[in-house]
């Protein structure tokens, strides 16, 4: 499970050998430090860099590059070594970029050496300055920690050295320089921009400055996040402001020579991937031709996954940016009106109303032209979705994909699930897949209530509503893990969702009925308590081989309908530690349930509610980005009307559970 860090947040190192991924958009120098127990680096031989690449446990790149993967032995460092300093600059004299203000954000990882991403951090709030400190990896007792640092320095190596106590900082920064200059005809040249995102950079630098850089978005999100991102924050739960964008100019991008690049750093952060197809050229004043599966990573699931996440994150700069240029058109004709009417002299006549059309017609002209690089972004994006949706495995693809007719057990769990999807009011038919990573780090919650629903339907057919949509998510997740590795449980206290859970029972896919009355709900909370309490004292413990040999340690959900009917006090207190505590040791919570219903808990419950991801069964904009702060229209993952396809589904997953095959 990948921790998206923010600065300062720090993370446990599950081992001792490791490398470290740097990703930026123009060439850049990598190097690191060595500090003792004082944060004090001893000396010029505690300094590894392009001309001194090598040091005992630890090795980095030669040359200036925009990729980088530094190795580091965290038990191979010299004795008195605490800490490990990585740092990342601006090569000097070379004719490129002054201050990481003017490239895209670095993207740093830290992973495993069989590549699996332990943390990561994208440096954001970078300007003037030119060197930075990027990560640390710190010693604490005999455990190993990695903490985001993101402290730029101005003043660039020369600074960044002198902060780190050590002599002539002045010489040895020159000395960095001068390797990297001798060594950068052979330097890995920067990324090609995809043509794709190209077409987007002409028709978006038409009429709209760049949007300031964006925050790492938490996690659910999302998520996302990211992470995560999953864009799953409620309304009041905070976002990044929209920015303001002029309508009427395009400033150029310091150190950059050219138009604004709209693409979010985080969409070409990963490290290089195998060769993918590339979109064909398009002709000249024509969109190129998108491809699916031409974003970053290391495998078909990874590249979709990664064009995906471009795709949400590309529609949302677009759509901001359009609102920006409309707000900004707005209030550009509300100061000319105010200005007409404060002058007495053009406040009646003809003067004034020439004045007055004067300004309607460049508020006019401002919006046409937003409009119409929406419009040209908007259509790529169509676009792009149109060849990404069919080419969607089965965990991203929905449920009206053919994929799913042909579907097969899977072997090993996809990175990622599709909950449903993503609109803004600016273009609803263009839809965007919302995948959370797996497994899941959240509960979710389907609303059943009416609450900022502006649904026709009654309560009780929302209610069903709900119910169905828990069955799909269910089933999703299911078919999403190998045979044997997920568990559903259900609770269905006052027996409401027989009907409902009718296709669950019937596949073969429950291990045992759904618990009822008082006495089966005390029953599974408790034999899941229990479990979360034995995985965690054996993982805090070392001992997981101690288990009992009985104990299903799968992924288990369990799905909670119509909450609270059927709960006391004390079920009321195991749900809420099992929404805490169960996500780390794989038991996690599907709630349908109505919050207003539950209100005779009073603030009990809040931090329930808060830990779980907010779904409706019927199309809501409840769901806000982190990054531009969006509305986004959530769209429940729907069977088709008529559709066979969950049957089939759930028969195919209960009979290779039987098996024990595909």
């Amino acid at each position: 499970m990948t921790a998206e860090l923010v600065r300062g947040q720090n993370h446990a190192l599950p081992g001792t050998r490791l490398e470290i991924r740097v990703s930026a958009g123009k060439p850049i120098v990598a190097g690191a430090t060595l500090s003792d127990e004082k944060r004090t680096v001893r000396g010029t031989s505690w300094v590894a860099h392009p001309g001194a690449p090598t040091l005992p446990g630890l090795e980095v790149s030669q040359q200036a590059a925009a990729d980088h993967r530094l190795a580091v032995d965290l038990k191979a460092l010299p004795d008195g070594v605490h800490q490990v300093n990585v740092l990342l600059a601006l090569p000097v004299g070379v004719g490129g970029p002054v201050t990481f203000g003017a490239v895209a954000a670095p993207f740093v990882a830290v992973t495993g050496l069989d590549g699996t991403e332990i943390a990561s951090y994208t440096i954001t709030d970078l300007s003037a300055e030119s060197a930075v400190v990027a990560l640390e990896l710190y010693r604490r007792k005999d455990a190993w920690k990695v903490r985001a640092v993101g402290q730029g320095y101005a003043g660039g190596l020369t600074d960044l050295l002198t902060d780190q106590g050590l002599p002539r900082a002045q010489e040895l920064a020159t000395a960095i320089n001068d390797a990297v200059a001798r060594g950068l005809a052979r330097s890995v040249a920067t990324p090609p921009p995809r043509p794709a995102d190209e077409a987007r950079v002409r028709a978006a630098a038409q009429g709209h400055t760049a949007p300031g850089q964006p925050p790492s978005p938490p996690e659910p999100a999302a998520e996302p996040a990211a992470t995560p991102v999953v864009p799953a924050q409620q309304p009041g739960d905070g976002g990044a402001p929209v920015p303001q964008h002029p309508g009427d100019a395009v400033p150029p991008q310091p150190g950059d020579g050219g138009p604004v690049n709209y693409t979010h750093p985080r969409r070409q952060a990963a490290a290089p991937p195998p060769p993918a197809p590339t979109a064909r050229p398009a002709a000249p004043g024509q969109h190129p031709t998108p491809v699916a599966g031409d974003a970053t990573g290391w495998s078909l699931e990874e590249r979709l996954y990664n064009q995906v996440w471009g795709m949400f994150e590309d529609l949302a700069r677009t759509a901001a940016a359009y609102r920006s240029a409309v707000d900004f058109a707005d209030s550009r004709m509300e100061q000319e009106l105010d200005k007409v009417l404060s002058d007495p002299r053009s406040r009646i006549g003809d003067t004034g109303d020439a004045a007055r059309a004067a300004a309607r017609t460049r508020h006019g002209d401002l919006v046409d032209q937003a409009r119409a690089a929406l419009d040209r972004d908007l259509a790529q994006l169509a676009a792009e979705a149109e060849v990404v949706e069919p080419a969607l495995p089965v965990a991203f693809a929905d449920w009206s994909s053919p994929v799913w007719q042909g579907y097969r057990a899977p072997m090993e769990v996809p990175m990622a699930l599709r909950l449903g999807g993503l609109h803004l009011p600016e273009r609803p038919e263009l839809r965007i897949p919302m995948l959370v990573r797996l497994p899941l780090e959240r509960g979710l919650w389907i609303d059943s209530g009416r609450s900022g629903t502006d649904s026709l339907a009654d309560a009780d057919q929302l209610r069903r509503l709900a119910l169905d949509s828990a069955v799909t998510h269910a089933a999703r997740l299911l078919a999403s893990y190998p045979p044997g590795a997920f568990t559903v449980h259900v609770i269905d206290a006052a027996g409401t969702g027989t009907s409902a859970f009718a296709p669950l029972v019937t596949a073969g896919v429950l291990d045992e009925p759904p618990a009822t009355g008082a006495a089966g709900v005390t029953a599974l909370l408790t034999r899941l308590t229990q479990r979360v309490d034995l995985v965690q004292m054996a993982v805090r413990g070392g001992v997981a081989d101690a288990l009992p040999q009985d104990l299903d340690t799968g992924e288990q959900l369990l799905v909670v309908n119509d909450f609270p009917h059927g709960f006391d006090d004390r079920a009321v207190t195991r749900l809420r530690y099992l929404a805490d505590e169960g996500p780390a040791v794989g038991v996690h919570l599907m709630m349908v349930a109505d919050r207003e219903e539950a209100a005779e808990y009073g603030p009990l419950l809040d931090p329930l509610w808060r830990a779980l991801l907010r779904l409706t069964p019927v199309p809501e904009d409840h769901l806000a980005d982190p990054w531009v702060g969006h509305a986004w229209t959530y769209e429940p993952p729907a069977v088709p009307p008529g559709s066979q396809v969950l049957g089939h589904v759930l028969d195919r997953v209960g009979a290779a559970r039987r098996t024990g095959s595909r």
